[in-house]
């Protein structure tokens, strides 16, 4: 009696052991599925269609947040690209800048390059790197201080230059108040520095700040730098229309 119980026992064991385990691999991929993001359609890469001029953007998450819109409103009249990420700050454009003008394939012109950085450059950072910290605290501190910011954006013009396309300097886009980790009027000081580079060598500028601050209300997300979709439709129509601009 004790043999067949153990038998019995050891069976029933058995079977919900190897229950629980295909019920836990058939689980599996719906969690892995449920935890994973959606790729952002704006950092997918495009095949050129032949014959027609080739543009670049370069830009953090405003940039991203434009990119599909400004695809669309030039389709059939310019390939239009990015970097497949967020361009982040100077630090990174200065590392990164070569793999980006190889976008969509090395070697290939590019006719117009429409692009921006400052937002990440003027954005606080903690001690330990923590990000968007508190502006008020002693520790903190700007991720790209004025002056490299300024050293960096010469350095990055340059590369850029050397393309031989029109370039297009995006000013950057204002700071709503109560944004984490920003300041307001940071936006406007880092401009000035910009302007005075792209002034000396003679890139002109794409302003978004002004339209942007002036509707910042509809366009804005309280107390974000990031836009609404309204926004977002906004600024892709001001970008293709610069850049359809720039191609004729």
């Amino acid at each position: 009696m004790k043999g067949t119980f153990a038998t019995t026992l050891t069976f029933l064991l058995t079977v919900c052991m190897t229950t629980f385990a295909v019920s836990q691999d058939a689980a599996r991929p719906k969690a892995e599925a449920a935890g994973k993001k959606r790729p952002n359609p704006a950092l997918a890469p495009i095949e050129d269609a032949a014959g027609l001029p080739r543009v670049l953007l370069i830009g953090d998450s405003i940039s991203i947040g434009y990119t599909i819109g400004v695809r669309e409103l030039l389709e059939g009249e310019a390939n239009v690209h990015r970097p497949l990420t967020n361009c982040g700050p100077t630090t990174k454009g200065v590392a990164e800048i070569g793999t980006w003008l190889e976008t969509g394939g090395a070697g290939k012109k590019w006719d117009v390059i429409h692009f921006n950085w400052g937002l990440h450059d003027l954005k606080f950072m903690g001690p330990q790197g923590q990000n968007l910290a508190d502006p008020e605290s002693g520790d903190s501190r700007q991720q790209v201080p004025p002056a490299e910011y300024e050293k960096n954006l010469r350095v990055l013009v340059e590369k850029l230059k050397a393309t031989g396309a029109q370039l297009i300097w995006r000013n950057t886009t204002p700071i709503p108040p109560g944004s984490q980790g920003r300041v307001v009027g940071h936006s406007a000081a880092y401009n000035e520095i910009a302007a005075r580079v792209m002034e000396d060598n003679g890139i002109p500028t794409h302003d978004l700040y002004t339209p942007a601050k002036e509707n910042m209300d509809e366009w804005m997300r309280p107390a974000n730098v990031h836009f609404t979709a309204e926004g977002n439709e906004a600024l892709s129509k001001l970008v293709a229309d610069r850049i359809r601009e720039a191609l004729q």
